[in-house]
């Protein structure tokens, strides 16, 4: 009697299990499509905000009071760092660049005054481009000493150029460490100023 009782309780353990139900996974395609697209948007809002910050977005201090009165010691500035990229420098352009591309300098912020293949003379405080005399909308300073530019410069075909507008005070293309500045070595364009607060605006 107590042999024939296991075996009962064996055939029904064995009669549960195989009516147990298979659980059938449905996926909803619906649902799929809608977390495709949002992974999409954010995909690409992540891409935009990128190029916005990495183009747009870089930050660079001011050294110094050589772009008085535009800018001044220690503004913070953000530099477009595409524009060069559909268009070349312009006389007049704002730019910033490390001098002979020394990547341990700090960035310096100029004016570009000659373009490439132009000649640069500067004589009697005043700059003559190509044998003409320049004329600056700008502020600037008078040019009390010339440096290096005793004479006529010849600039190649990737050089710039470059003053501060505040020329009694600045580190510029007159001086040795900087001389002309190879379109290599132009990070971008300097075009608007975030802080002080007082002076946020566009780079004039």
């Amino acid at each position: 009697m107590k042999r024939r009782r296991k075996k009962i309780k064996l055939g029904r353990a064995k009669k549960s299990i195989i009516k147990q139900p298979k659980k059938k996974i449905r996926i909803n395609l619906a649902h799929l499509a809608v977390i495709g697209k949002w992974i999409f948007k954010i995909a690409v809002t992540c891409l935009l905000a990128f190029v916005g910050v990495w183009y747009f977005g870089q930050q660079v201090s001011t050294v110094g009071d050589s772009m008085n009165p535009v800018l001044s010691n220690g503004d913070v500035v953000l530099v477009n760092r595409i524009v060069y990229n559909a268009t070349t420098p312009k006389r007049g352009d704002i730019i910033v660049f490390k001098p002979k591309g020394n990547e341990n300098a700090h960035y310096y912020i100029k004016r570009i005054v000659g373009l490439p293949g132009e000649s640069v003379e500067i004589i009697e405080n005043r700059i003559y481009i190509d044998g003409e005399k320049l004329d600056e909308d700008y502020a600037t300073t008078d040019i009390d000493d010339v440096g290096i530019v005793t004479e006529k410069i010849q600039l190649a075909g990737d050089e710039y150029f470059v003053l501060g507008d505040n020329r009694k005070s600045s580190e510029d293309s007159r001086n040795a460490d900087v001389g002309n500045v190879k379109r290599e070595y132009i990070y971008g364009k300097a075009w608007l100023i975030l802080s002080p607060k007082k002076d946020f605006g566009f780079v004039k």
